[in-house]
């Protein structure tokens, strides 16, 4: 399958994408990944996108795509892949509709999880994740808490609510998103490939992929 995965923070997006890869095979890829990926690697993009990184600034679309498009063309994306939270502006959008048509790729559809803002808050406020960069365990202290609070089961490294999953915080997130994201679903409703799918469940969310991909 080659999806793109749209929804607010906290749409589940990530999870949802976790659970398709179990299906077929294909990947799932975040800008953050193809970004750590390139400079873990040391190729000139990767080294060019660190310098923007190091200095707290925003990696030009024009690298992201660069470094995009190398990453489509290796070897596991070949069975599928799942774009989660990317593109995320519509010039985003444009270069990677662009971009896919050079390679010859063409995406089965772009799926919108719409969630309700009250519970992607709940979400995000409950959220902890652990400090430990190598583990990043994400827990939840009211649906998935760990086994002794405050300790993460896998490494047992402290917990912590991320400066970015504090109520103020992710109020700013969401205005984001509404501002410069949520205009992605239009985008790809014009080129007729959005489907949009509300649920609160990942599970509910997947299965109805499933249905509209006849799988």
């Amino acid at each position: 399958m080659k999806l793109i995965l749209l929804g607010a923070p906290g749409a589940g997006k990530g999870t949802v994408a976790k659970m398709l890869t179990r299906i077929d095979g294909s990947v799932q890829i975040s800008t953050g990944d193809i970004l750590r990926g390139a400079v873990q690697a040391g190729t000139d993009l990767g080294t060019e996108a660190q310098g923007y990184m190091d200095r707290g600034d925003l990696v030009p679309d024009s690298l992201i795509m660069g470094i995009m498009e190398k990453r489509l063309q290796e070897d596991d994306c070949k069975t599928g892949f799942l774009l989660d939270g990317f593109p995320r502006t519509i010039p985003q959008a444009e270069a990677l509709t662009e971009l896919l048509e050079k390679l010859g790729i063409k995406l089965d559809m772009a799926v919108n999880i719409d969630v309700p803002r009250d519970v992607i808050f709940d979400r995000l406020c409950t959220r902890r994740t652990c400090e430990n960069s190598d583990c990043q365990a994400i827990y939840n202290i009211k649906s998935m808490p760990p086994k002794k609070e405050g300790v993460c089961d896998k490494c047992g490294s402290a917990i912590v609510q991320r400066a970015d999953e504090t109520e103020k915080a992710i109020g700013h997130r969401l205005d984001t998103y509404n501002e410069k994201t949520a205009p992605l679903a239009g985008f790809y409703q014009g080129k007729g490939l959005l489907r949009t799918i509300t649920g609160t469940s990942s599970e509910v969310v997947v299965d109805a992929i499933k249905k509209e991909l006849g799988i």
